[in-house]
């Protein structure tokens, strides 16, 4: 498993990798991590002027291409799997090949992730299909099959005119992801009603659009807000939050250790991000016995998990994300009952164990095509 930085959880893509190589090893298989941090094959930074300064705001550093590193490391697999198309697994993907390896990629990095972070270049017409264009030329064309998380990655794939096999598994969450104690009763959350926000610090995560949201609502003075997180936009967040918000909100980086506890201490999740491949942080969110609120938005697969209307709004509509925090907080016996629900829904569809078991399948099937084409 190659990921740019694979020896921290700071990041979707290097938490979701960790997860999945602990959950493979547990099922009975032997897996090499290859990156930033790796324990036996460890990769040293590469640092791009500019690019790397933005990214490491979002905990991920870019992992400079070593042909020996590759060499020593896919000696004797069955198969390589890729978590990113920048250069390190471009140059991974290469030298496997070359090994006679076949080769798989997870498509985790969405094109409008490197858009609205990158200032005025999401205003240029057409920059987010050549983004498509260029990570398919990269590296995506080139390998046996694509792993993405969701329905939604594999329409906006085929829509963008990519041709390898695509399987759609879930990232999943961890078993250490429990639900809270419910409430009894019709008492409404204590005060203050903790709401809780997961997710990078980005434009595209939209959180700007939550602190509006909280200042609208009819219980303002009573909700402190939680957004767990680390980005270029961690000191715009906290002054708009001081300005707009009666009570002081935390925002920041939370270690991912922290993370199920802080969950079950809050109330409501809400999730206002624009553009999302699956969202973990959902995810995790509901297996703690929260209720969520998310933005519907034509690039977000998250709108998938709202399984009632007053889990969802609509993206840009601030009022009604205000309406929606406001309801959750006035109906306790709705918000304690659907909890539960949104719990055990989880449980049933989401867990990282059947994630893994789908992924080794794909992995199988692409090995066993490899050696009869050979």
């Amino acid at each position: 498993m190659v990921v740019e930085t694979s020896g921290n959880r700071g990041n979707g893509t290097s938490n979701s990798a960790l997860q999945w190589a602990q959950e493979l090893r547990r099922q009975g298989h032997e897996v090499r991590m290859v990156g930033i941090g790796a324990p036996d094959y460890p990769a040293q930074v590469n640092h791009v002027p500019l690019v790397s300064w933005v990214a490491a705001k979002q905990q991920m550093k870019f992992a400079q291409p070593n042909r020996t590193l590759f060499e020593r490391a896919f000696d004797g697999v069955d198969v390589v799997h890729l978590y990113t198309p920048f250069k390190f697994c471009r140059h991974a993907l290469a030298q496997a090949h070359a090994m006679g390896i076949p080769v798989t990629a997870g498509y985790h990095v969405q094109p409008e992730n490197v858009t609205y972070s990158a200032g005025p270049l999401k205003y240029v017409p057409g920059v987010s299909s050549f983004i498509y264009w260029l990570f398919d030329r990269w590296l995506f064309s080139k390998v046996e099959a694509i792993h993405v998380p969701t329905q939604l990655g594999a329409e906006l794939l085929h829509e963008h005119g990519y041709t390898r096999p695509i399987h759609v598994i879930s990232n999943g969450y961890e078993a250490r992801f429990t639900p809270k104690a419910q409430r009894e009763g019709d008492d409404g959350p204590a005060v203050p009603v903790e709401v809780v926000a997961s997710g990078r610090l980005t434009n595209e995560k939209n959180h700007i659009e939550l602190i509006e949201a909280i200042a609208r609502c009819n219980h303002a003075p009573d909700i402190h807000l939680t957004i767990a997180g680390t980005g270029p936009l961690k000191r715009k967040l906290v002054r708009k939050a001081a300005k707009l918000l009666d009570r002081s909100a935390t925002i920041g980086f939370h270690p991912n250790a922290q993370m199920p506890e802080l969950l079950r201490s809050c109330d409501l999740l809400v999730h206002p991000s624009i553009a999302d491949l699956e969202s973990v942080s959902v995810i995790e969110g509901m297996a703690s016995g929260l209720v969520p609120v998310i933005a519907d938005s034509r690039l977000s697969a998250a709108g998938q998990f709202a399984l009632c209307e007053e889990s969802s709004y609509e993206v840009g509509d601030v009022e009604q994300l205000a309406q929606r925090i406001d309801w959750w907080i006035d109906h306790p016996r709705d918000l304690n009952e659907w909890g539960a629900t949104y719990a055990e829904h989880t449980k049933e569809h989401y867990s990282v164990e059947s994630s893994v078991h789908e992924f080794v399948a794909m992995e199988r099937g692409v090995v066993a095509d490899w050696a009869e084409s050979r």
